[in-house]
C-alpha cells in the first residue's frame, strides 16, 4: 500500500508490516496503545498468510483507514499520523 501526502513524501507499506503494526488493542495489548508503533514491528520477518492478505481497506472519517484481512480481523484504526510514523523508507527511519 502507498500513500503520497501532502508534502509530497511518498510512503509504501508491505501488507506484512502494516499487520504487524495493526494499532488495535487486541494486538498492542492494552498498555501498549501509544500513537506510534513500535519500533520492533520494522524488524520483524515479512509474513504471507491469510493474516497479510489485504481484503478491504475502508476510511474511518477523514481521520483513518481500517483495514479488513482475509483471517477476519478488521479492529485497527490506521489514523494518518499513526501511518506516517509507520513509513518504512531509510529517511523516516532515521537510517
Amino acid at each position: 500500500m502507498s500513500i503520497t501526502w501532502s508534502d509530497a513524501h511518498e510512503s509504501s507499506y508491505s501488507f506484512s508490516l502494516l499487520r504487524h503494526a495493526c494499532p488495535c488493542a487486541e494486538c498492542r495489548g492494552h498498555e501498549n496503545m501509544g500513537p506510534v508503533p513500535d519500533i520492533e514491528v520494522f524488524v520483524l520477518p515479512e509474513e504471507v498468510s491469510p493474516r497479510t492478505h489485504l481484503e478491504d481497506v475502508e476510511a474511518v472519517g477523514s481521520y483513518a483507514v481500517t483495514i479488513c484481512w482475509e483471517d477476519g480481523h478488521q479492529y485497527g484504526i490506521y489514523n494518518w499520523d499513526y501511518l506516517r510514523a509507520l513509513c518504512p523508507c531509510d529517511m523516516c527511519r532515521g537510517v
